[in-house]
Order: C-alpha cells, then sequence, then structure tokens
C-alpha cells in the first residue's frame, strides 16, 4: 500500500511524463536513409515490386510524409491524418480530398536510430490494392541548407 504522502507525487510523475511524451518528437531529427519497396500483389512476378532508395532530413512531426508514394500524382490531393500514437506506434489515416480516390492506414513503429513502416492502399472504385513498406535509418545530423 502506497503512503498517502506519496500519491500526489505519483500523479504529478505521471503527469509529467504524459506532458514530456506528447510533446516529444517520435523520432530523433537528423538525415535518414529511407528504403521503400511497394507490393502489389496483383501483378506478374516480375513487376510485383518496386524499391527505391533516398536520403532525407526528417523531423519527428513530418513523420507522415516517409511513404515517397504519397508524392506520385494518382494520389493527389491525399495525405496521412488522424494521427494515433501508442508507445514507440504511429498509425494513420489516408485522408483524400475525394474519397473515390484511395482509402488506406499506415503504422510506422519508431525506434532509436529507426523507423519501419507499411502503408496499405485501396484505390478508389478500383479492385486495386497495394502497400508501401518503409525502413528509415539514422545516419547523421541533417546538412545545413
Amino acid at each position: 500500500m502506497t503512503p498517502a504522502w506519496q500519491r500526489p507525487l505519483s500523479v504529478a510523475a505521471s503527469l509529467l511524463w504524459t506532458v514530456a511524451w506528447a510533446s516529444g518528437e517520435a523520432v530523433e531529427a537528423g538525415s535518414y536513409e529511407i528504403t521503400a519497396e511497394i507490393a502489389m500483389p496483383h501483378l506478374e512476378e516480375n513487376l510485383r515490386y518496386a524499391t527505391t532508395r533516398e536520403r532525407r532530413c526528417l523531423h519527428g512531426r513530418e513523420l507522415s510524409s516517409v511513404f515517397p508514394i504519397l508524392h506520385h500524382q494518382s494520389l493527389e490531393g491525399c495525405k496521412l491524418g488522424d494521427e494515433s500514437r501508442r508507445g514507440d506506434t504511429i498509425r494513420y489515416l489516408l485522408v483524400c480530398a475525394s474519397p473515390q480516390v484511395a482509402t488506406g492506414v499506415a503504422r510506422l513503429d519508431a525506434d532509436p536510430g529507426r523507423v519501419a513502416g507499411v502503408l496499405e492502399i485501396k484505390m478508389g472504385g478500383k479492385n486495386m490494392t497495394f502497400a508501401q513498406r518503409v525502413e528509415a535509418v539514422r545516419q547523421g545530423e541533417c546538412e545545413p541548407p
């Protein structure tokens, strides 16, 4: 049983931890090597996977931009929104200006110096689904502009 004088300290510590977590970055800012692979299960074997690599400066609050496919013209007007966090896992919904374009969900798992995740997309009005898996590994500090 906790002594009465320790309860307020316990509550205060819990509140401070919650505030620190809520304001904290999901990952350490820096230069990341990002590897992205698109998996399209309905294509022929030799067209099924496409892998890209890039090096980019990331900040914790920009994690929703880690999926390169979101810059493709077929997903114009779409972005990841409705962020929810639980521990080191961040989840998003794919939000498009027109719901007929696409629907989807993303999940990112953040560890020190590394982020890995998957974005699953269903193109609206079509029976086409695909996923993009990403892994971002911290390489160092961002280069000055």
